[in-house]
């Protein structure tokens, strides 16, 4: 996946249908030159809605088409016949799109299916017609209900990736690196922090011609449940992956400090995150040799583990056999 056609983060305004107004039209015909009011009601407005397409990966259509109007109502008419309605306004998204209010920064809905529709600004009421308004007191109404106006506002939508396996760890962790080796995905790779700023996909083959596809996410820091680096951004990612891959440089000060506080962030940004299968990477593990291996291992945190060097290529069979037999437990 190009990293540069991947857009996860779209911000785009919306303007809903006007309702049609409601008719002052009183019944004449032939022999009946004093009929009651049959004015009709005019027709809503467009609605401005999200369809979820499983054909879609990437919010980038939406890049450069940040604005989106719906049609208007028609005016009621005589004979009791409601305006038609305005036109509503469809938006293909991927699944896992969020939508959030610009504003408020309120979570509206989240689309999770192929074909669901959600209504994301709704349009005007049409207006009643005089035939709503007649009573024993006044038989002959001169007034009918305007329509309402429609909804017009900034819409935040945001893609979550769906992935088998998703890369946790800090900043400059080996994540793009190891996506890089054992899958087809290029990611931009440099020894700096936040060289990744969206998510890579790549598909990981696997025996027998079976694969599985994993996430480079960009890395997190203590403190991204509240919204510090991009980590609300990289956290909603997580929520989509059935495996979570924890990635620690076997040079860390303390290995399972660094996978605490990788893990606390998951759990203030997501409770449920915590019920998710994770294992554990010590990466650029080259440098190590059975003795300090070993050493490591004594405080290691309690979850699958396997050493791995990207660069040296070791230990990726070994990774790519835990990983496959986690995902099929």
């Amino acid at each position: 996946m190009a990293s540069d056609n991947f857009v996860d983060y779209v911000k785009i305004h919306c303007t809903s249908g006007n309702g049609g107004g409601g008719s002052t039209h009183y019944r004449r015909e032939k022999y009946i030159p004093m009929g009651g009011p049959d004015g009709g009601d005019g027709g809503r407005g467009g609605h401005i809605i999200l369809r979820g397409n499983a054909q879609l990966w990437t919010l980038l259509h939406l890049k450069y088409n940040k604005h989106s109007k719906a049609g208007h109502g028609a005016h009621g008419s005589g004979n009791l016949k409601t305006g038609a309605q305005g036109q509503d306004k469809y938006i293909e998204v991927p699944i896992g799109t969020i939508a959030r209010d610009a504003e408020t920064g309120e979570i509206l809905f989240e689309i999770s299916a192929d074909g669901e529709e959600r209504i994301l600004v709704p349009g005007g009421r049409g207006g009643m017609g005089n035939n709503h308004f007649k009573s024993s007191t006044n038989q002959s109404p001169q007034f009918a209900q305007p329509g309402e106006e429609g909804q017009e506002g900034w819409k935040i939508l945001e893609l979550k990736v769906l992935a088998d396996v998703g890369l946790v760890g800090f900043p400059n962790a080996g994540k793009s690196t190891l996506l890089s080796v054992i899958t087809d995905a290029k990611p931009e790779i440099g020894n700096y922090a936040f060289t990744t700023l969206r998510p890579n996909l790549g598909i990981v083959k696997y025996r027998d011609y079976r694969s599985f596809v994993m996430a480079d996410i960009p890395g997190i820091i203590e403190g991204a449940h509240t919204g510090k680096g991009i980590g609300l951004r990289f956290l909603r990612h997580i929520e989509r992956n059935s495996l979570l891959l924890f990635m620690i440089p076997c040079d860390s000060d303390d290995i399972k400090k660094e996978y605490d506080i990788l893990l606390n962030e998951l759990k203030e940004y997501n409770p449920e995150l915590l019920h998710k299968d994770r294992l554990l990477a010590i990466t650029k593990s080259d440098m190590l040799d059975d003795e300090l291996k070993a050493a490591i291992e004594k405080d290691l945190p309690d979850l699958p583990y396997v050493f791995i060097s990207s660069v040296a290529q070791q230990g990726l069979t070994e990774l790519k056999d835990l990983i496959w037999n986690k995902l099929n437990e």
